[in-house]
């Protein structure tokens, strides 16, 4: 569906002075996904790029959760010269999307679920797509990127209805859109803000 494809590509959508803006500074958040197939496991499953960063005045920032809001591991981390770029790969059945935009105290947040979808037995599955939250002109009075840059990851913007309502995030989203929050206020950004790193303990079995 086009619907799906849109989504899938990008959750917010920006006027050409905003991304003029973003390039000019050069902010480079990733928010298409992509659908991948694992051969030995015998299964598709979904790849995002959690990237973005922020200057004083602007910040985008994409970051990703499993469906219920949890932090995902990331496959890798990406090194690079430049800041404000991609940060690491995540890959999972089923993710989460939490795009944000900051401009000086206004946001805007796009939450998105991604998942695959068969269409017909034996062909590639479609990657399906569900809006779950959509939050326009959002206030946080902070400056996160200055003096107030201890608070980072601890709060979010609020947003509100036309009649002056909060509207609630969905739930289990809460610490999501903290970290995108500090995504979007963390100046020259070269680091993940909530894909996770997972260790595992391999040891060898033997006698003791």
């Amino acid at each position: 569906m086009e619907s799906d494809r849109r989504l899938n590509r990008w959750g917010l959508t920006f006027t050409p002075a905003v991304i003029n803006r973003l390039r000019k500074v050069a902010i480079y958040g990733q928010p298409q996904l992509s659908l991948e197939h694992q051969g030995r496991a015998k299964r598709y499953v979904v790849r995002g790029v959690e990237s973005g960063g922020a200057t004083e005045e602007v910040g985008y920032y994409v970051t990703f959760a499993d469906e219920n809001g949890e932090a995902l591991p990331w496959l890798q981390t990406i090194d690079s010269l430049a800041v404000n770029g991609p940060h690491a790969v995540v890959i999972a059945p089923v993710v989460t999307r939490i795009e944000m935009l900051r401009i000086a105290r206004t946001y805007e947040l796009s939450i998105t679920r991604h998942r695959p979808v068969a269409v017909e037995l034996g062909r590639r599955p479609k990657l399906h797509a569900e809006d779950l939250f959509r939050g326009a002109q959002g206030y946080l009075a902070l400056e996160l990127w200055g003096k107030d840059k201890d608070l980072r990851g601890c709060v979010r913007p609020q947003f509100f209805t036309r009649s002056g309502e909060e509207i609630e995030l969905p739930a289990g989203f809460g610490d999501a859109v903290k970290a995108v929050t500090s995504g979007v206020t963390c100046l020259n950004c070269s680091h993940p803000h909530y894909s996770r790193l997972v260790e595992t303990l391999l040891r060898e079995e033997g006698p003791d």
